[in-house]
Formats: C-alpha cells, sequence, structure tokens
C-alpha cells in the first residue's frame, strides 16, 4: 500500500468528522460571521486547538472576501492552502546518519512497539540498525524490545531488568562505533514529570551520548498517542522541561477522528512530526508528509 493511501486511510475518521460538520453548515446559509464561529467550532472538534484554529478561520475569513468563496469545496480547498503554508514556514525532519534517536514519552503510548516499527522502516533503506533497552524500570520492557529485534532481525544491546539505564546507552554506542551501525534506536522508561528520578535519568542518557559519541546526530523524538488529542500537547510541555525534544512521532493516527492535533503541534511548539503510526503492521510507521496530510486532512 502506497503512503498516500496509507495516510488517507489513517485520517479518514477525522476526515470524515469535518466534511459532514462542514457540508451541514453551508447548507444552512451564507460564509458570514456565524459561519466562520462555527466553523472555529468544527476544527476545535477536529482537534486543530482553539488558538490555531482562530488563525486559520482568520486567515480564511481574508481570502474568502478576495476569492468570494461560496461552497463547501471552496473552503476546504483555502484551508488547504492555508495550512500548506503553515507547514511550508517550519523545518521538517532530515535525519542524517551516523544517527541516535532517543525514543522518549509517557506510559502506554506504544514506545516500545514504535522502536519496532522504525527498526523496520531503516533497514527498509538499507541501514544498519542497533536497539538499545533502556527501559529497565518496567518489567518485561527488556522482552518486549528483544521480540522486536528477533522479529526484525535486528542486533539489540541489554542489561538486567533495573540496571542504570545510562550503563546500557554507553554500551550501545561502543557497540555502534565499533561496528559502524548507521541508526541507534534508544527505548527509555515512560515516564510522567512527576517521576524526577526518571527525568533526571533522562537527561543523565543525554550526557552520556554527547559525551561518547558527539560526531552522531542526535534526535530526541517524543512518542504521542493521537487519540489523546490535545491532552498529547500537555506531554509536550512536560518533557521539555528536561530535555530538548527534536520532533514527534504520532501513534494511533488511524484510531481517531483527531488528527487535527498534528496541526496544533506543529503551529504551537513549531516542533516538526517526523513519524506517523497508520496502522498496526510493523511496516505500518512512515515518514511524515505535510503535503499528503494536508491533502488528506479534509
Amino acid at each position: 500500500m502506497g503512503i498516500f493511501k496509507k495516510i488517507g486511510d489513517a485520517l479518514k475518521k477525522t476526515r470524515e468528522a469535518f466534511s459532514r460538520k462542514v457540508d451541514a453548515l453551508l447548507s444552512h446559509g451564507e460564509l458570514d460571521d456565524d459561519f466562520f464561529d462555527e466553523l472555529t467550532d468544527i476544527l476545535i472538534s477536529c482537534d486543530i486547538g482553539v488558538r490555531t484554529s482562530m488563525d486559520l478561520v482568520d486567515s480564511l475569513r481574508v481570502r474568502a472576501r478576495k476569492t468570494k468563496i461560496r461552497n463547501a469545496e471552496d473552503v476546504r480547498n483555502e484551508l488547504k492552502n492555508i495550512l500548506r503554508e503553515e507547514f511550508d514556514a517550519l523545518k521538517q525532519i532530515d535525519i542524517k546518519y551516523p544517527a541516535i534517536i532517543t525514543i522518549i514519552g509517557v506510559n502506554g503510548v506504544g514506545k516500545t512497539t514504535t522502536i519496532g516499527k522504525l527498526a523496520s522502516y531503516f533497514k527498509s533503506q538499507k541501514k544498519e540498525v542497533t536497539l538499545v533497552a533502556g527501559d529497565t524500570f518496567r518489567a518485561a520492557a527488556s522482552s518486549q524490545l528483544n521480540e522486536w529485534a528477533e522479529r526484525t532481525k535486528t542486533r539489540i544491546i541489554k542489561h538486567a531488568e533495573g540496571a542504570d539505564a545510562a550503563a546500557v546507552v554507553f554500551d550501545g554506542i561502543t557497540s555502534a562505533k565499533a561496528k559502524g551501525t548507521d541508526v541507534l534506536l534508544v527505548d527509555t522508561a515512560g515516564r510522567l514529570h512527576t517521576k524526577t528520578n526518571l527525568m533526571e535519568e533522562l537527561k543523565k542518557i543525554d550526557r552520556i551520548i554527547n559525551r561518547e559519541y558527539p560526531e552522531a546526530n542526535k534526535y530526541n523524538f517524543i512518542v504521542l498517542d493521537a487519540t489523546t488529542g490535545q491532552n498529547a500537547l500537555s506531554q509536550i510541555n512536560a518533557f521539555k522541561e528536561f530535555v530538548s525534544i527534536d520532533g514527534i512521532i504520532l501513534t494511533k493516527l488511524d484510531g481517531t477522528a483527531k488528527g487535527g492535533v498534528v496541526v496544533a503541534i506543529e503551529k504551537d511548539y513549531g516542533l516538526p512530526v517526523a513519524f506517523v503510526g497508520t496502522g498496526e503492521g510493523v511496516a505500518d510507521l512512515d515518514l511524515f508528509d505535510s503535503n499528503e496530510f494536508v491533502d488528506n486532512l479534509f
């Protein structure tokens, strides 16, 4: 299945919810102030966010006066044009090698599964990949990652449960440098901002990577569950207090009508979405393409 169709399928719920509401809205009258107010509410309901929705509608209002928008298709097309301009203004992820990608996020968003899918993706790009089982806090986390290593035929570096996560990362870096690995994927324990010790552990992992492999290209990707909508934004805030965030991996995009949260993330934080999960299969993780996303959003 091509990436365009996968994104289209993943955004089906979001697109249908928006189109149904806009069609109903336009069937009742003109593009007046009431229309734009209700359109703002519709965008908010798709989890685009209050401020971002208001900004989009303000831009649409200005363009509507100039271009004489009259129907639902015109509204959708003009919103797409506005969003394309928004995304084009943001720097997108360009992964360079050798790369160390540290995966962070709260419990339950699918970090370990995402790492398995990332391994599959990079191997499909003919890259040498090593997994690092840096989640030594959660019982069975290492064994779960090991299953993904076996499934994707990928090397894995792991220690016993309860080991120092930074020590596992140190060994992973040593191995990657010795074997010329292209991509080192580092799993970390799921944590909330209230778990100060685990947040400090993330900072320690960052220091180890910077000290031991300064020539590598380093990326911290936070995994967010698309089904949580705007709640995902508070997770970004919590993690940004402790480590830098370079990009987003959005999982479960296919299971929600809240796909508009991508727009809020990019607009509010200036953070690029690097990958999106478009299904449950090992190959259902794809590089984010803003044009394809916008084409399929409305």
